[in-house]
C-alpha cells in the first residue's frame, strides 16, 4: 500500500492515500468472508501508528472487511518479525541480528532460536525517506548522504545496546533487502547474500545513473525502484553502525509472524498470559487476590455474558486480563493506585497486544474503583457500553473479595437487564456480615454517576 508516502507534515494520511489502501483491502475481502471473528487477525504499522487521522481510514477498512483493524507498536511489531523469521529458518544456535526495513519504520531484534532478546524500532523507512530526500527523484552524492547520515544518527540510539548483546548472524527481511539482494546478484556481486562491499558497489552504480526512473537491476520490480535508493542508504548505514559484514535474506517476516502468532493463540500457547505474567512478577501483585478476582468475575460474566451481548470477540479475555493487573498500581504508591496501574498498562510494550487492546485494558484497570470516567469510556463508541459491563462486573468481583481470602464467600446469583445488574446473597447472609453490605451500598452511589443501577438482595 506505501501509506507512508501519503502522510503530510501535519501527520494527516492524505484521501488519495487512503483509497489507495482500501481499494487494495477490497482485494482481499471476499477472501475472508464469512470467516469467524478470531480467525483473521489484521495489523496496521507505522503509517497507522503516526498518522493522526487513522481512526477515519480504519472505520472504513473495517467496513470493507468485516474484520477489527489493530494498530500494533514498534516493538510489538519487532516481536512479530521475528517470529516469522525464527519459523521460516532452521533452529540453530547462536545470536541472530535481524533488520526490517519498512516503509515508515526499521525494526531491530537480537534473537536466540525462538526469543527475541531486544527489540526496537526506530523512525526510519524506504518511503519516508524517499519523500524527504528523493522526492523528485533525483539522486546526487549529497541527498544520499543526508539520509545516510539521517540513519546513523536514528541508529546511535540503539549502537551501544547492540554492540553490548552481541550476535551471530545477520538476518534481514521483507522487500527492501530482498531488492538489494537480488540486484547485487544480478550484477554478479554476491550470490544473493548482501556485502559491504556490495552496498558500495551499488551506491556508486546509483550516483552514476542519477534518476530512479533509470534503475533497471534485474529483479527490481518497478514500484520498488523510486524507494531503492532510501532503503539503501538505511541499510548501508545500518551496516556501518553496526559492524555488519554479511547480511542474509529471509522470506519470513511480519505476515509469517502474525499467522504463528494467531495459531499460538489457538493453540493455548497465547504469548499474551506470558506478558502479564511478567507484568504481575515486575510489580509484585498479589496473585492469590488477583486469581480469586479472575474466578469471581468470570463466573459472573459468564451468567449476564447473553443478556449484555458480551458473548462475541475477546470481551471474556479483557475482563480476565484486567482482574489478574489490577492492582499493579500499588507498587507505584497506594494513593490513585488504579491511575497508576492504567498509566503502566497503557504506556508499556506489552508483547502480543494491539494499542487498542492496551487502551481498553487501561480503562478498566482505571476504572475499577472510586469513579468510572464516563467520558473515557465514550471513545470507544458502541464498544464504550461494553466496556462499562465489564468494568462494573471487574468491580462487583474486587468487592465480593475486599477481604482478602479470609472470610468464606457464599455463592451469588446475578441478573442483567440493560443498565442494571441484580445481585442476589442468600437470604440473611448481608445483614450478618455487614461491612460487605456497606460496601455494596456505597459501589450502589458510585455507579449511580454513570447512569447505572445495582441492586443488592
Amino acid at each position: 500500500m506505501q501509506l507512508a508516502a501519503g502522510i503530510d507534515d501535519q501527520r494527516l494520511l492524505s484521501e488519495e492515500a487512503m483509497q489507495r489502501g482500501l481499494d487494495c483491502l477490497k482485494r482481499f475481502a471476499q477472501l475472508i468472508n464469512g470467516l469467524p471473528l478470531g480467525a483473521v487477525r489484521i495489523v496496521g504499522t507505522n503509517a497507522l501508528r503516526e498518522a493522526r487521522n487513522r481512526n477515519e481510514f480504519i472505520v472504513r477498512a473495517e467496513a470493507i472487511l468485516g474484520h477489527p483493524v489493530e494498530v500494533i507498536s514498534g516493538r510489538e511489531e519487532a516481536r512479530l518479525i521475528y517470529l516469522g523469521v525464527s519459523h521460516t529458518l532452521a533452529d540453530t544456535p547462536g545470536k541472530r541480528l535481524v533488520a526490517d526495513i519498512g516503509g515508515g519504520s526499521t525494526e531491530f531484534i537480537i534473537g536466540q532460536r525462538f526469543e527475541p532478546l531486544m527489540r526496537e524500532s526506530l523512525q526510519m523507512g524506504c518511503v519516508s525517506f524517499t519523500q524527504r530526500y528523493f522526492r523528485d527523484g533525483k539522486i546526487t552524492p549529497a541527498r544520499y548522504a543526508q539520509a545516510y547520515t539521517a540513519a546513523r544518527l536514528e541508529i546511535m540510539n540503539i549502537e551501544t545496546a547492540v554492540h553490548r548483546l552481541g550476535w551471530d548472524e545477520g538476518i534481514g527481511s521483507s522487500g527492501t533487502i530482498r531488492a538489494i539482494g537480488a540486484a547485487l546478484k544480478a550484477g554478479g556481486q554476491t550470490t544473493g547474500e548482501i556485502t559491504s562491499d556490495g552496498l558500495g558497489w551499488l551506491e556508486r552504480k546509483l550516483f552514476k545513473l542519477g534518476d530512479v526512473e533509470k534503475i533497471d537491476f534485474d529483479g527490481i520490480k518497478p514500484d520498488r525502484r523510486s524507494i531503492f535508493p532510501a532503503g539503501l542508504a538505511i541499510l548501508e548505514a545500518i551496516f556501518d553502525a553496526l559492524a555488519v559484514q554479511r547480511m542474509d535474506h529471509c522470506e519470513g517476516a511480519l505476515r509469517e509472524g502474525v499467522l504463528y502468532d494467531l495459531m499460538g493463540r489457538h493453540q493455548h500457547e497465547d504469548v499474551r498470559e506470558r506478558t502479564l505474567n511478567s507484568l504481575m512478577d515486575r510489580y509484585h501483585v498479589d496473585r492469590d487476590q488477583a486469581e480469586r478476582v479472575e474466578r469471581k468475575a468470570l463466573h459472573a460474566f459468564d451468567q449476564v455474558a447473553a443478556t449484555w451481548a458480551l458473548e462475541d470477540g475477546t470481551w471474556r479475555d479483557l475482563l480476565s486480563w484486567a482482574a489478574k493487573v489490577h492492582e499493579v498500581g500499588l507498587d507505584i504508591a497506594h494513593y490513585h493506585y488504579h491511575k497508576h496501574g492504567a498509566y503502566l498498562i497503557e504506556h508499556s510494550d506489552l508483547a502480543g497486544f494491539s494499542r487498542e487492546d492496551q487502551q481498553m485494558l487501561a480503562l478498566l484497570v482505571r476504572g475499577h474503583r472510586r469513579n468510572i470516567p464516563k467520558d473515557k469510556f465514550s471513545e470507544f463508541g458502541d464498544e464504550g457500553i461494553q466496556l462499562i459491563r465489564l468494568c462494573v462486573l471487574l468491580r462487583f468481583a474486587i468487592l465480593f473479595h475486599h477481604i482478602r481470602g479470609t472470610q468464606q464467600m457464599p455463592t451469588v446469583e446475578l441478573k442483567a437487564d440493560g443498565n442494571s445488574l441484580e445481585v442476589r446473597f442468600p437470604e440473611g447472609w448481608l445483614s450478618e456480615n455487614q461491612l460487605t453490605q456497606a460496601d455494596f451500598d456505597l459501589e450502589a452511589q458510585w455507579l449511580a454517576r454513570v447512569d447505572f443501577v445495582l441492586t443488592v438482595n
